[in-house]
């Protein structure tokens, strides 16, 4: 079970059926869930708030996108630092977006939404 999983989506309902299916699968203790990807990385980068151990992120959201979050995320590690896992949960099944998405080191998968329960399994071997 992982300990801390950050959901970020622009959509409420897809927020609340992640946050189910990882509740009730098992998957993680505490689900912290955001509708700004802005909120999300302010979140992600306090080094005083408990570690993150992985990160959910949709692609598609106004203001600050996915792509835009990984960039700036990415951007304020410092060399020694690990960066939390990221999956993309995304809603667009196009090869183009998880080739762009796997350019960047953080991100270890690349899911469409919603997220199965065999999906939600594969979580556990890759943010542990």
């Amino acid at each position: 079970m992982l300990d801390l999983v950050m959901v970020v989506d622009d959509n409420d309902a897809d927020l609340v059926y992640t946050e189910v299916v990882l509740r009730a699968r098992g998957i993680a203790r505490e689900v912290s869930c955001y509708d700004t990807a802005a909120a999300a990385l302010s979140r992600l980068t306090d080094r005083a708030q408990p570690p993150v151990s992985l990160v959910l992120l949709d692609l598609n959201m106004p203001e600050m996108d996915g792509f835009a979050f990984l960039r700036a995320y990415e951007s304020q590690l410092t060399r020694a630092e690990r960066p939390v896992p990221v999956i993309m949960l995304s809603s667009s099944p196009e090869s183009s977006d998880r080739l762009r998405c796997t350019a960047h080191g953080c991100v270890q998968g690349y899911m469409v939404k919603p997220l199965s329960d065999e999906d939600a399994r594969q979580l556990l071997t890759i943010g542990s």
